[in-house]
């Protein structure tokens, strides 16, 4: 009997001494950790009998609904807004306080119900408009109020003339957009020269799907250590992130969003890679290991 340890979790397989001698063993479970969340699935996995810990997850959540944000608005502000996270609170809204200090006229890409927003305008911004594609996300921004304007807009259709901010933010948001490009052309095109753009994202490398936690039973002695995902491999997949919660992501290498913030006329001023804040480490034994592994990825960049 073997033990390997999948994402977090002991697998237990029986291997017979002639299949040793195979490169692969596939094997059939229902419970795996893909992306950041743990799924009930009904995938085949297979691994390499002699390298265990190189694991090729082949089967993704087949969920194909337009309206997902629509639906899921209630649970993104439940779970991510009005200091419940401790992610947002200790580490992305001041990131995005210093990086757009002093910027009068800001525009919130993908602002939700506007929680950076009523914190960017309280600090020093004149104005502050958040744009979201989501209705819901939209109605309640307003309900909550604070002083910030917004319209229900997509991020790769903005309706603002050209070189009408200083300063943009996208937090979180590019990862669910499939027109990235676009988008990215188009928060160009509402800056003025100079503008500040500030691109917030789950790190495209340390927290491409599939990367995890592997303790890793084969060695003498064991390790545990961070497992990388397949990085250059692009992939559109709907997640199960709770319970019938599903939501669209995008991965993709930082390359390709480097190389369209290039051709949107963007010039690189800065890039951070942040430890989790004490807030996220605290909620788990197991999260303090992470500490030295980046969720977020920050891009700072000026319209040239």
């Amino acid at each position: 009997m073997r033990v390997y340890a999948l994402f977090n979790r002991v697998l237990k397989v029986s291997i017979p001494y002639v299949s040793r001698k195979l490169e692969w063993i596939t094997i059939k479970f229902d419970r795996i950790r893909y992306r950041r969340i743990w799924h009930h699935v009904h995938w085949v996995c297979a691994f390499t009998v002699h390298r265990p810990w190189v694991v090729i997850v082949t089967g993704v959540t087949d969920v194909n609904d337009p309206g997902l944000w629509e639906k899921h608005a209630d649970w993104w502000q439940d779970e991510f807004t009005d200091g419940v996270d401790a992610e947002y609170e200790e580490q992305i809204i001041p990131l995005a306080l210093d990086l757009l200090a002093g910027r009068d006229r800001i525009l919130d890409v993908g602002t939700g119900e506007g929680q950076i927003a009523r914190k960017l305008l309280a600090a020093d911004a004149d104005q502050v408009v958040g744009i979201d594609p989501t209705s819901s996300q939209i109605i309640e921004a307003i309900k909550r109020g604070g002083g910030p304007a917004y319209l229900r807009s997509d991020a790769d259709a903005l309706p603002f003339a050209d070189d009408t901010f200083d300063g943009a933010l996208a937090c979180l948001v590019y990862e669910h957009i499939e027109a990235m490009e676009t988008a990215l052309a188009e928060s160009a095109r509402v800056l003025r020269p100079g503008g500040r753009f500030v691109l917030m994202l789950n790190h495209p490398l340390l927290q491409t799907p599939g990367s995890g936690w592997i303790d890793d039973q084969w060695l003498d002695p064991p390790e545990r250590y961070w497992r990388i995902g397949p990085y250059l491999q692009e992939a559109s997949t709907v997640e199960e992130v709770q319970k019938d919660v599903y939501i669209p992501f995008v991965h993709r290498p930082l390359s390709r969003y480097l190389n369209a913030m290039v051709d949107a006329g963007f010039g690189f001023k800065r890039m951070i890679e942040p430890s989790p804040p004490e807030g996220f480490l605290e909620r788990a034994a197991t999260y303090r290991e992470a500490a030295a592994i980046p969720r977020l990825l920050v891009l700072v960049a000026d319209k040239l």
